[in-house]
């Protein structure tokens, strides 16, 4: 078998699940997930407020050679996020607004590419969300053999085809395709209860006391002491302003 391969592949998680991922965003699903999964911080959206959430599509890229982009585009469909990691480091700009062009026509969701973008004003116009290590005008060659949806390794995180890829302001998160109607009750779970604590805060109450973090604090050895006016504390006459 050759190891270049495009694979063509049904796996697909549970809709209902991708769309809680959506509204709930990364920081909340991270969370809920057990701090699992997120990409470094080097993925950053190139325009602010996108979020989406969608299947993973992945391609596995030579650095600086977009040729699998090219051959994985006729594999995605309405609903996808493309994510494309490449063999070794690279920043050159590997997608642009005509594969933008071309994937929004089939309904894809957006793009995370451990690589450089480039036309980010027209992807911005276009609405096209991307997420990416670095924007570049460095062109790139169609030369390279490749891999399409097959597990690859973006920013850190591994990424299989399939997987739950969620992106936003806050960063890129992979749920992988088996926990993803767990991870998805478990937010539900997570935002019902971020929006008690959110009601209570509201009316004044304290994390501090929410949290139960007083004792975590005496258990420290950290005490309160009321400041006293002293001739060490107090501040010079010549330093409090005109009278």
């Amino acid at each position: 078998m050759s190891r270049h391969v495009i694979v063509r592949t049904g796996r697909r998680p549970d809709p209902e699940a991708v769309a809680v991922f959506e509204r709930a965003g990364v920081a909340t699903t991270h969370e809920a997930m057990g701090r699992r999964g997120l990409t470094g911080p080097v993925l950053r959206p190139i325009y602010p407020g996108a979020r989406i959430a969608g299947r993973a599509v992945t391609v596995l890229s030579q650095p600086g050679d977009n040729l699998m982009i090219h051959a994985c585009i006729e594999q995605c469909g309405p609903g996808d996020v493309l994510v494309v990691a490449t063999t070794s480091l690279s920043t050159d700009g590997m997608f642009g607004e005509l594969f933008a062009t071309q994937l929004a026509a089939r309904g894809v969701r957006g793009l995370v590419i451990d690589a450089g973008v480039r036309d980010v004003a027209d992807l911005t116009e276009m609405r096209f969300p991307a997420w990416s290590r670095a924007v570049s005008a460095q062109g790139t060659v169609k030369a390279s053999p490749g891999s399409v949806n097959v597990p690859v390794v973006v920013a850190g995180a591994c990424v299989r085809p399939g997987d739950v890829i969620v992106a936003d302001d806050d960063g890129v998160l992979c749920v992988p395709l088996e926990e993803a109607p767990e991870v998805a009750a478990k937010t539900l779970a997570r935002e019902a209860a971020e929006q008690d604590k959110r009601e209570q805060f509201q009316a004044g109450v304290l994390g501090l006391d929410l949290y139960g973090m007083r004792e975590t604090l005496a258990r420290l050895g950290v005490t309160y002491v009321d400041a006293a006016v002293t001739d060490e504390t107090a501040v010079p006459a010549a330093d409090q302003g005109p009278a």
